[in-house]
């Protein structure tokens, strides 16, 4: 009888999109496969900004959990969510190729109230200084970059799926809120009226997908082996590694991308303050030879060019 490749996945929008894109994969290589539906803690607690429930791994524990008791055989996770250190007995099997990595800002679209009426002539980016915003984020990297920008604007929270998340900025008096442009473009949601943020370094593997296994499960990490993007792989490794060094998670406002160009890879990476009122940032080219190490090497760099105070201080408060 063929083997039937159990996947595991949360229950939103987005999770369920990645978790079929997976399975479709599969299914082009010659393998069966079929959904299974798991519920996180992420999921469960919408209310508690992500960096006060003061865990790592809070979208994908329940995941984890599951795949360890024989439940399922692998589990698709947004890249970004997943703690640097992957609990003992599973291993990571697939990256796939990366979607955009920015972060947009998505403003009410026109229907009146106070950030709709704003929206419908949004000035500049230079402008924003001067004006009196209120903006809408549950991440805490996003909230330190953004104050760091505009430091007299007021950040409120923002929890749920994205489905959750843009109805909110409809109904709320916010000017707007923050997304990744990776999650909406996936499930065709991204508003018309979205900007780009291209000032906004992301998280660290942010618009990749990852998939993981059992360790002693060859068969499910020979199958998906067939879509491993090995470019992706490596510039995520470099960001995660940077991120680990850093020892940064949900509550620690840590950024990074690496991206191959020109035979080499480039990479830049940030620690911002929680208030924004400080940040220390490194920029590095790495040759292939020394991509092994390259983010431990530029974590290393940015805490001797300031990154040290800022993250004692974080650990601090």
């Amino acid at each position: 009888m063929e083997r039937v490749i159990r996947i595991g996945t949360r229950e939103s929008q987005l999770a369920v999109w990645q978790a079929t894109l997976v399975q479709d994969l599969l299914k082009e290589n010659g393998y069966a496969a079929e959904l299974v539906y798991i519920k996180s803690e992420g999921d469960i607690d919408l209310v508690t900004p992500l960096y006060e429930m003061g865990v790592q791994g809070v979208f994908t524990r329940s995941l984890d959990l599951a795949l360890l008791n024989d439940r399922i055989d692998i589990a698709v996770h947004s890249m970004k969510d997943v703690p640097t250190q992957l609990p003992k007995g599973i291993i990571q099997s697939a990256v796939l190729k990366r979607a955009s990595y920015k972060d947009i800002f998505v403003p009410p679209s026109p229907k009146g109230g106070l950030g709709s009426d704003y929206s419908a002539t949004i000035p500049p980016f230079r402008e924003w200084g001067s004006l009196q915003l209120t903006i809408a984020t549950s991440s805490i990297r996003r909230k330190a970059q953004w104050l760091h920008r505009y430091p007299n604007h007021t950040i409120e929270n923002l929890r749920g799926n994205v489905n959750t998340r843009l109805r909110k900025v409809e109904e709320s008096n916010w000017h707007g809120a923050i997304f990744a442009a990776a999650g909406l473009e996936r499930i065709h949601l991204r508003p018309e009226n979205s900007i780009d943020l291209d000032w906004m370094l992301p998280a660290p593997a942010q618009g990749a997908i990852m998939v993981v296994s059992r360790e002693r499960d060859a068969f499910s990490f020979d199958a998906c082996q067939h879509f491993n993007d090995t470019d992706t792989a490596l510039c995520t490794k470099i960001e995660r590694d940077f991120l680990r060094v850093l020892l940064g998670g949900c509550s620690t406002p840590i950024s990074a991308l690496a991206e191959v160009k020109d035979n080499a890879i480039h990479f830049r990476g940030n620690v911002v303050a929680t208030d924004g009122s400080a940040k220390a940032e490194v920029e590095h080219t790495i040759s292939f030879e020394d991509a092994e190490n390259g983010g431990a090497l530029a974590a290393k760099s940015l805490l001797e060019q300031g990154g040290q105070a800022i993250i004692d201080t974080i650990q601090k408060s």
